[in-house]
């Protein structure tokens, strides 16, 4: 059985439940090399939770496993209390499991609008031939769907490009569409792989403030890679840190900062 933690209240008064994502001994292989080796840790209710490690930890694996795009030789995955069987991406999306890409993964040539529709293809529900008609449910259908992606749009504050190719865009606001695509599929666990990588200080603080948002008016359980440790430090209730394919270190911000293991292979701080 899953481990059942008690639910607690943060400092700020978010609360964070039980176990939603529980891996247990995950082994990936490729070929003869190893991109993890037999970790587990857990995602709770509510949490922002940060794995984080040197280029090359895995980090990246690990997100494709519980997204699956892969699937590990070894060990379980385990999500609300229950073992998964493998799936594909689409199963897991429609689970409530989305993700954004550390290489971003929009369509260049459509509107910022038509990219976040997309998030919301898991809800429609009515068929090719009535949406082409576009009378009764398919019409109801559309209409809801619009309405909930104008709401992420106004969220993340992206309505004065809403109508703009995304291919005309900076690279950080590609990086918020991403993420509104993502939030527009309504996750309950929202995956994010290095959400600023590449950005400058402003675009962090924004990009750090609509995960919080995120994280604290949806209620959304969050779990992200990411290689600035100020970001990681400031936004996580926990991390989990991976080394060569291993978990060397898991636990609040304040103790994994202190573990040496951790300073020794990725903070690079010395306790001499």
């Amino acid at each position: 059985m899953t481990q059942v933690l008690e639910s607690y209240q943060t400092e700020d008064g978010r609360t964070i439940g039980d176990v939603v994502l529980d891996l247990k001994n995950i082994t990936l292989r490729f070929g003869g090399v190893e991109a993890i080796k037999n970790i587990s840790f857990n995602i709770r209710q509510g949490e922002i939770r940060a794995i984080i490690g040197p280029n090359g930890a895995g980090k990246s694996s690990m997100l494709n496993v519980i997204s699956g795009f892969y699937t590990p030789q070894e060990g379980e995955v385990w999500f609300n209390g229950k073992p998964r069987a493998p799936l594909r991406p689409y199963q897991v999306a429609r689970q409530g499991i989305a993700r954004t890409f550390q290489n971003i993964a929009l369509f260049e040539g459509m509107s910022v609008l038509d990219n976040v529709m997309t998030g919301r293809l898991n809800h429609m529900k009515s068929g090719m031939l009535s949406q082409a008609i576009w009378k009764g449910k398919a019409e109801r259908e559309e209409i809801e769907n619009r309405e909930r992606v104008e709401h992420v749009i106004d969220f993340l504050e992206i309505q004065s490009i809403r109508k703009t190719p995304v291919g005309r865009l900076p690279y950080g606001l590609k990086k918020r569409v991403e993420l509104a695509r993502a939030l527009a599929a309504e996750p309950n666990l929202l995956l994010l792989d290095e959400p600023m990588a590449g950005m400058n200080v402003e675009e962090k603080e924004d990009m750090s403030r609509f995960i919080l948002d995120v994280n604290d008016e949806f209620g959304t359980t969050i779990a992200l890679i990411e290689h600035d440790m100020g970001v990681v430090m400031d936004l996580s209730d926990r991390v989990v840190v991976m080394d060569y394919g291993r978990k060397i270190g898991d636990g609040t911000p304040d103790e994994v900062r202190s573990n040496q293991d951790v300073i020794d292979a990725y903070l690079g701080v010395s306790n001499d």
